[in-house]
């Protein structure tokens, strides 16, 4: 998932830190799902704890690595607001979204946001990333749509808001040199929007130990950790496969609950993953091979 000349090391790196980073996309859309869907708590407090739980792990993490250098000097308040924007619109959105719909809008959102501001900058994009962009999307559309219902128009609103957020947040992270010390910055620059959040949703507040245990999880390990991971993945992946590999992410969370909570696997999740699986590969081999013959011709 490379797009220039690397070490094969490098590129198996890449693969698995962001497949590690996609799992954890994944993991943290059910945790979402099963804390608000289910009422568990409601979308504020979940916000609240799950960006805080992310600060405190990725801050103790920062401490046992003995890390010398400064959080101050990594991220910034750019990338910290657009985080908060991200979760707080996200847990919102799926207060009046049912999960098909929510994904289907989501993840649009960030593939739009990523391939229009990669265009604006100047980039361009091949005919087979066209394609297998396309044929990606399709797919996904293929699996949410039994799930999809018309959406309300803030339910709508507020989702497509969370995926140009995270669209931001994830271009602000390329190139990032300590991916764990700029993710744990931008935790850290998101605290001031928590507190305020927390004072304003104090006195309507409404949780259970079950949700809350579920967004300690969604904020510590699926949202700290792995943001830091997918950071760290971006270092190997051109913006458009950063943005057409996350359409897989709504295959992961299926296969996983055939794996481990009995569901059924149909052939409308096979044939879609495969449309999905098939359309990335089609925009990291393109873009590979356009590279790699242009390389030659020089």
């Amino acid at each position: 998932m490379v797009v220039r000349s690397r070490s094969g090391f490098y590129i198996v790196k890449s693969l698995i830190l962001t497949i590690l980073a996609l799992i954890a996309f994944a993991a943290n859309s059910v945790l979402c799902r099963m804390a608000l869907g289910e009422e568990r708590i409601d979308a504020s407090s979940f916000t609240v704890i799950r960006l805080l739980s992310g600060v405190l792990v990725l801050l103790t993490i920062v401490k046992i690595t003995n890390s010398k250098k400064s959080l101050s000097s990594r991220g910034s308040w750019f990338a910290g607001m657009m985080l908060f924007l991200y979760a707080i619109t996200f847990s919102f959105a799926y207060m009046t979204l049912d999960t098909g719909t929510g994904a289907l809008i989501l993840f649009g959102a960030v593939q739009i946001t990523m391939i229009f501001l990669s265009l604006f900058s100047g980039n361009r994009l091949h005919l087979s990333e066209w394609v297998g962009v396309s044929i990606a999307f399709m797919g996904f559309v293929y699996l949410v749509f039994p799930g999809v219902t018309a959406p309300s128009v803030t339910g709508f609103i507020l989702m497509s808001v969370a995926g140009i957020a995270w669209g931001v947040y994830t271009l602000k992270g390329r190139g990032s040199d300590d991916p764990l010390l700029e993710t744990s910055s931008n935790f850290l620059r998101a605290v001031p929007f928590i507190i305020v959040l927390a004072i304003t949703a104090v006195n309507t507040a409404q949780y259970s130990i079950e949700g809350i245990l579920l967004a300690v999880l969604s904020g510590g390990i699926a949202s700290g950790i792995g943001y830091a991971i997918w950071y760290s993945a971006l270092g190997g992946l051109s913006v458009t496969q950063a943005a057409v590999v996350q359409l897989s992410v709504p295959v992961i969370a299926a296969l996983g609950g055939v794996t481990f909570v009995s569901e059924t696997l149909t052939w409308r999740l096979i044939l879609s993953s495969l449309m999905i699986l098939g359309g990335i590969l089609l925009v990291v081999m393109g873009r590979y091979y356009f590279i790699t013959a242009r390389l030659n011709t020089k």
